[in-house]
């Protein structure tokens, strides 16, 4: 059995954690190799400006007279040259950066998006959407700041802090070797504190994922909460998410905070302690003012650029967790997928698709207990009508979700046309059908684009005739701009009725060679639901259909129907013939029709 759900994190390092994005960063080398040119010159121009002081105390103030001045203003000029080529290398290399970050970021936020909308529904199944929204914005944006910005920042400060430790070592040997020996024993605690940041960084984008989540599940579902006067609890419930998160991020800036006062604390403390043994040294003569400045300079260089560093590894601790996030996320592969060497199907004939169920077994992943199909065969001949009834939870949607490899069964095969669906690829499969789902869906767009929603490349003439064949056209001409009117989110702005025909009209654009409905007409008045069902007449001319009803006033006049119960066919048979029969069809029709009557 394959489960969907997106796996545990697995224990990594920060390091090994962050490789994830090398495939992402790999396609730019030419605007690395500018960032890290202009990365150079800047560490260069900065380790420079330390000397420049030296040369000035030392030749220019340090001598008399007209020379004196001359010295000053060539080391001035000097200096002043250095800080041109800093703010310009500097500049350049912001640029880079933040180009590469917005640029990864968003080849990752497209590579999850296009990797999650392959999965089958079984992923669907355990993962809520607010969770795959949460790791496309929140993670990818923590991992724009490190690429952006923490990388070039990273390098930055670990070129000054080589630079700065040599030039240290250049200036006094000695007092390097002490401020060398003193830093080594801060690395520990900075170590220490930095996996528990990344630990408490994970656990707080899980947090937020979870309000996300919750979010997300009570707006598409506000009808329902205020229809059972549920804000208040819905608003609590949320709350309680949301606190948790934030106490959550609370321990995580602690963390955070400590490392920084602990990192500050220890770094200048050696500092300063090296700069009390150097003023000792001037004093008794062993170093002179301008090499003195330009160890406290380079010291500096050096304090700042570990201090820099740990709040860089603070970032990339957090980046790591939501690298590995979606890693996750990418890792997961869906069972269901394209034959490797697909076969073709066969030229559409007039009369539409051959269907055949050969001994279908199949058991949802999140209840493999529980046989939804069992040992199902059926075979639909070319053009035939054929209408699923019985009861709910019988397995009649079910059929739909593997005619379309939603899922796959356990045992047995389908054909579509004499070939197996598992050796089609998965476009072809699904674009020879055509359904309209019982939950219709409409999208964020006008009626135009929802109904080309079933045609990509239809010619609005196109989309129109489908809408009249639908029985939609009338309504929609009524609407403020036509076919041009904003439906609003998941389509509030229509009735239920004017939804399913929208969905109707978009199965018909499509013209596939088989036509699954799914309680097509279940939403619809008296009225339309003569509309819909002399267009659907029409429509099935020339195709396949198969109808699930729990109406059976929609499917008498089926050319045969197939009544399911616990997952198998029991009946089938014409109208007549099974209320003939007297079983469970017999009294579904006589329920619903002594109710109706």
């Amino acid at each position: 059995m394959v489960t969907m759900s997106i796996p545990p994190a697995p224990h990594k390092s920060s390091l090994s954690t962050l490789k994830g994005l090398l495939p992402f960063l790999a396609p730019y080398k030419k605007e690395f190799l500018l960032a890290g040119i202009a990365l150079l010159v800047a560490a260069g121009a900065t380790l420079a400006i330390p000397y420049a002081f030296r040369q000035m105390i030392d030749l220019g103030f340090g001598a008399t007279g007209s020379k004196s001045i001359q010295h000053v203003n060539t080391y001035f000029l000097a200096l002043f040259g250095v800080a041109c080529i800093l703010a310009i290398a500097t500049a350049a290399r912001f640029y880079t950066v933040s180009w590469l970050g917005e640029r990864v970021t968003a080849d990752i936020r497209n590579a999850v998006y296009r990797h999650v909308v392959t999965q089958s529904p079984q992923f669907f199944e355990t993962t809520q959407t607010g969770e795959v929204l949460s790791r496309l914005t929140t993670d990818t944006t923590l991992i724009q700041a490190v690429v952006g910005t923490s990388i070039s920042m990273a390098l930055r400060n670990a070129l000054l802090l080589v630079g700065g430790l040599v030039m240290l070592f250049v200036t006094s040997a000695k007092l390097s070797s002490i401020i060398i020996v003193l830093l080594a024993a801060v690395v520990l605690p900075i170590v220490i504190f930095g996996r528990r940041v990344r630990k408490l960084s994970r656990d707080s984008q899980d947090r937020i994922a979870d309000a996300s989540a919750m979010a997300g599940e009570i707006l598409n579902a506000m009808p329902t909460v205020q229809a059972f006067t549920h804000e208040t609890q819905e608003s609590e419930r949320f709350g309680a998410s949301v606190e948790s998160a934030f106490k959550t991020a609370i321990r995580r800036i602690r963390a955070r905070s400590m490392l920084t006062l602990i990192a500050i604390l220890l770094v200048f403390g050696t500092i300063v302690f090296v700069l009390w043994l150097g003023a000792q040294a001037v004093m008794q003569g062993n170093m002179t003012g301008g090499e003195l400045g330009q160890f406290i300079l380079y010291a500096a260089i050096v304090a700042g650029s570990v201090g820099a560093l740990s709040e860089v590894l603070g970032e990339a601790q957090r980046a790591a967790g939501a690298t590995e996030r979606l890693m996750e996320l990418l890792a997961v592969r869906s069972p269901i997928h394209s034959s490797v060497t697909p076969l073709t199907l066969p030229p559409r004939t007039q009369n539409g698709a051959t269907l055949e169920l050969r001994d279908v077994t199949f058991h949802y992943p999140s209840r493999p207990k529980t046989a939804s199909l069992e040992k199902v065969s059926l075979a639909i001949q070319p053009g035939e009508t054929v209408a699923v009834v019985g009861p709910s939870g019988a397995g009649k949607t079910t059929l739909f979700q593997l005619l379309l490899r939603f899922y796959d069964p356990q045992n047995g095969t389908i054909t579509l046309d004499g070939v197996d669906i598992r050796q089609l690829d998965l476009h072809a499969l699904r674009a020879a059908i055509g359904i309209v789902p019982q939950d219709t869906v409409i999208f964020s767009a006008n009626a135009m684009e929802n109904i080309r929603y079933g045609r990509a490349d239809a010619a609005d003439a196109e989309v129109i005739a489908a809408a009249k064949m639908a029985a939609a056209h009338e309504f929609i001409e009524k609407l403020p701009e036509g076919y041009q009117s904003f439906l609003g989110e998941r389509g509030v702005r229509l009735s239920g009725g004017q939804r399913q025909r929208i969905a109707i009209a978009r199965a018909m654009l499509k013209n596939p060679s088989l036509l699954l409905l799914d309680e097509a007409t279940s939403a619809l008045d008296a009225e339309s639901e003569r509309l819909v069902q002399s267009a659907l007449e029409a429509a099935m001319v020339g195709r396949t259909t198969l109808i699930i009803a729990h109406r059976l006033a929609t499917v008498q006049r089926a050319d045969r129907i197939v009544v399911m119960e616990n997952g198998q066919i029991v009946e089938t048979g014409t109208h007549a013939s099974l209320v003939e029969l007297g079983g469970i069809y017999a009294n579904l029709a006589a329920l619903q029709f002594h109710t109706f009557n």
